[in-house]
């Protein structure tokens, strides 16, 4: 197997690095999290003109044919960025689902809005009594006439507040831990019923619980075949657990690289503290975990391409557990060593730590995982 990235593959992550250390400020970023302004739109304007946005659609619906080692890459390249702008759920899972699940008609007519930047979507799927499982979906769609009429709630949808159009998933027929009978609906935010309560997150990112009470739509808005959305929400759930692996991977280093920076400057004693053993020990632990994290997302990206769901949900299951670990150690080490100044707001570092913290309980925490990871292990094979 070739390990090797091609040279279109190298200079899209420098143009990329290069946007965030010139352009993407951490003190510009600063700013709009202290605002009420969710996102900075010229960075997502140029985010669509770099083709990032439309780099994993397919070339009939404007997208430029990317695969999951190409999100690795834009993934690890922003981290260091701290990026506001819903790319995750946007351009990963929402255009993953619409990718997995539309028809023809529906990706002609939708994805080309995601890939010029035009609309921004959001995925409301996980619910306030069903934690991370998928299967577990009690909002209800009722069929009335010739539309749709779903009533629930939804819990914790990132970027919601700033989305111009909303997935929601639905059960459309059996019970709530059925796998079969989950539907996905195209909704406007404004629409009469739905109610959006919006907070922050710790990163500085909008999220929001979502009600919906009779809110009619039509059967246009049924995304896909009825009943049928589950393996579909499952594959971009996946995925997009594999782009956050690779964000984690491009804030370990991020961390690792701000933390020698400042052991090396940072003098107590008269001496720079980075020429104490004991600190060089922590180091190196932390240099270690940001080769394994590397390898790890890079694998899972590589095995995203296996035709097998199964086998992809357990590979990306295995490296958001994995990883998770491994980010929550370097943080932590980052921090400490920081002193006091490492969890203040002035220093980036402390915004790292914010954001590994989310990406590990974004989608399935590491318990969650590792359970799935270990129950999939030792499942009878067939």
């Amino acid at each position: 197997m070739d390990f090797n990235f091609t040279e279109e593959q190298l200079a899209l992550e420098d143009t990329i690095g290069r946007f965030i250390n010139k352009d993407y400020s951490f003190e510009a970023r600063r700013k709009i999290v202290a605002s009420e302004q969710a996102y900075d739109t010229n960075a997502w304007s140029t985010y669509a003109e770099l083709g990032l946005l439309a780099l994993p659609f397919e070339e009939d619906f404007g997208g430029l044919d990317g695969s999951a080692l190409d999100t690795y890459l834009v993934m690890k390249a922003l981290a260091p960025g701290l990026i506001l702008e819903p790319y995750v759920s946007t351009v990963v899972l929402s255009g993953g689902l619409l990718n997995a699940l539309g028809t023809q008609q529906q990706k002609e007519a939708l994805i080309p809005g995601i890939c010029d930047g035009s609309t921004t979507y959001a995925f409301a799927h996980y619910e306030p009594a069903y934690r991370y499982q998928e299967e577990m979906v009690g909002c209800r769609a009722t069929k009335t006439g010739d539309n749709w009429v779903l009533n629930g709630q939804k819990a914790a949808v990132i970027d919601a507040p700033s989305a111009s159009k909303l997935l929601v998933s639905a059960r459309t027929s059996g019970e709530a831990s059925d796998k079969a009978g989950i539907s996905v609906f195209l909704l406007d935010p404004a629409a009469s019923g739905v109610t959006l309560k919006a907070y922050k997150t710790h990163d500085g990112h909008y999220a929001a619980d979502i009600t919906l009470e009779n809110v009619e739509v039509p059967a246009s808005a049924l995304i896909g075949e009825q009943d049928k959305a589950y393996p579909a929400i499952m594959d971009a759930i996946l995925k997009t657990n594999v782009a956050l692996c690779a964000e984690a991977s491009g804030l370990i280093k991020a961390l690792n690289d701000a933390t020698l920076e400042y052991l090396k400057t940072r003098k107590q004693f008269g001496v720079a503290i980075g020429t104490f053993q004991a600190l060089q020990h922590r180091m190196a632990d932390m240099a270690i975990a940001a080769e394994q994290a590397n390898s790890m997302a890079l694998l899972a990206s590589i095995e995203m391409q296996h035709d097998d769901l199964e086998h992809r949900v357990r590979k990306a299951s295995g490296a958001k557990a994995y990883i998770g670990k491994l980010a929550r150690h370097v943080s932590q080490e980052a921090v400490q060593m920081h002193g006091g100044m490492g969890v203040t707001d002035e220093l980036n570092v402390a915004h790292f730590f914010k954001r590994v913290n989310l990406i590990n309980t974004m989608f399935g925490d590491h318990d969650f995982h590792m359970q799935r990871y270990s129950d999939m292990l030792v499942a009878p094979t067939v």
